[in-house]
């Protein structure tokens, strides 16, 4: 680990209008090691990507690859310098094979004119099987696995003849057993002399993956580190500069009558693609119910049908004994649920709203907010003062557009908006996607008491770690049913058998 590095930024500074999100930052990527980037959400480090990768110009510092000053000055330059980047939402299209997929826009031809398929296959085969990826070149996208899919985005980096690849938050969509293949795969890559820089909030995979840690923290480098002897209390204390409890603290639950109550539900897609089929749960008070399962086997399209936003093809959804099956998504929230949405920002913010507009989404029609039809705008900004103070909202004021919060303080937003109805149901869906320790453990900590509070929560997670510390109760969903029910002390790997089809069995 001496050899010098291939990749240095020297003293990166970018500014926006108010903010300094790279503040003097430094950091070098070493021949054939994984570097991890830690940070809480606004800390820096999608800021500092970006500017490696050609996205945003810095205004102070340099880069050099492998000791030459380089300017990034779009993806392009990224690319032909050697840099492949792979995002947390894959940048794939569904329709197209996987061959086609990785040689866009790099595509063989024939005596330059023509598409040369069977060329780009078989060029994708090869790099395939010099790597043990395992994927076959003429499957659609759309036709194979998650995992599978972040394995086409690693090759369309090793197609373009990337030596410096950049994973961002790459498990987040995977299951344990997925997650463990890509890290085989990482150690083959820089085996092979690829060195990777890996951002993640899972500080236990940082610890088994990393060889090296740098921290930021509101835009300033505060450490790098070895991996080796460092433990997720001390990097978690680094990012958040405080001590952070990583676990959930909850007594036993005491569950009352089902309030959340769904029968035999049959749910179709807009595409006539049964999603949701037969399934059957019920959610008392005073319990969190947590749905465990790999992305796209009907979570979306069920929770979309108990909060009114798609219709169902049959079956019936109860909320606190009352039925709102097909009921309009308003009717739904004024017979007692709560939403917090699995993407804040398309279904839980209206991004050019302010801050005291959109706490008031739901109840902008009825006193205090409004008489007779007139609002009173006065009226709504109290109230989201003092929401903002309570669920610690940083970054803004009442009068601030929500589109300028980071994501952690967004999600704090729509947390205190369905909190604040005192709502019989609350159905959290992906609460901590995307933010970091000190976020996460002020939504899990809500979440808690709104339970001992006797609501039935119902959880949505693609988390194991969150589903296992939250749920008293886990529900497994596959190919849009219900296969098994478990308790909290299962284990990672039993849930994941589970949530691939395997074992599968009805809940009792």
């Amino acid at each position: 680990m001496d050899e010098p590095p291939v990749l240095e930024l020297r003293g990166i500074t970018k500014r926006f209008p108010g903010i300094v999100a790279n503040d003097g930052v430094s950091f070098d990527l070493r021949p054939g090691e994984v570097h991890a980037l830690l940070g809480e959400n606004g800390a820096g480090k999608s800021t500092l990507m970006n500017v490696l990768y050609g996205l945003y110009t810095p205004e102070e510092g340099e880069i050099r690859i492998k000791g030459t000053p380089t300017r990034m000055s779009s993806p392009r330059d990224a690319i032909d310098a050697g840099i492949g980047m792979v995002h947390q939402h894959f940048m794939l299209i569904p329709v197209m094979t996987v061959a086609e997929n990785i040689v866009l826009a790099n595509e063989p031809t024939r005596e330059r004119v023509l598409l040369d398929y069977d060329a780009a296959a078989q060029r994708v085969r090869d790099l395939s099987d010099a790597f043990k990826f395992r994927i076959d070149p003429n499957a659609r996208v759309e036709d194979i696995t998650v995992g599978q899919q972040q394995r086409v985005e690693i090759l369309k980096a090793l197609y373009r003849n990337a030596d410096i690849l950049i994973l961002d938050e790459p498990t987040a969509v995977l299951t344990p057993q997925e997650a463990q293949e890509l890290f085989e795969i990482l150690g083959t890559l820089t085996r092979e002399g690829m060195s990777i820089i890996f951002i993640s909030h899972k500080l236990n995979e940082v610890t088994e993956i990393a060889d090296r840690i740098t921290v930021l923290r509101r835009g300033k480098k505060i450490e790098t580190l070895p991996a080796a002897g460092a433990t997720e209390e001390s990097l978690a204390r680094l990012m958040v500069g405080r001590e952070v409890l990583l676990r959930v603290e909850k007594g036993a639950s005491t569950p009352t009558e089902p309030l959340l109550q769904i029968q035999d539900l049959h749910v179709t897609d807009d595409r006539g693609i049964e999603k949701v089929r037969g399934l059957s749960l019920d959610v008392r008070g005073g319990e969190i119910v947590g749905i465990a399962g790999v992305d796209g086997n009907g979570q979306t399209e069920l929770i979309d049908a108990i909060a009114g936003l798609m219709g169902s093809d049959s079956g019936r959804v109860l909320v606190a004994g009352e039925d709102v099956t097909n009921e309009s998504a308003k009717d739904c929230l004024d017979t007692g649920l709560g939403h917090i949405p699995e993407d804040r920002q398309r279904r839980g913010l209206v991004l050019d709203f302010s801050l005291a507009e959109n706490l008031a989404l739901h109840d902008y029609d009825s006193q205090p907010a409004s008489r007779l039809g007139w609002l009173f705008p006065k009226r709504l900004v109290a109230r989201a003062q003092g929401l903002l103070k309570q669920f610690d909202v940083r970054g803004g004021g009442p009068q601030t557009h929500a589109g300028g919060l980071s994501g952690g303080n967004q999600q704090k937003v729509v947390l205190a908006r369905e909190i604040d109805r005192n709502p019989k149901v609350l159905i959290a869906a992906q609460p901590t996607r995307g933010l970091d320790v000190g976020a996460i453990e002020f939504v899990h900590r809500r979440l808690v008491e709104e339970r001992d509070e006797g609501r039935a929560i119902l959880l949505v997670s693609l988390e194991l770690d969150e589903i296992l510390s939250l749920s008293d109760r886990i529900l497994v969903i596959y190919e849009g049913q219900i296969v098994g029910e478990f308790a909290p002390g299962v284990s990672e790997e039993e849930l994941g058998v589970a949530m691939t089809g395997g074992g599968r069995k009805e809940a009792a």
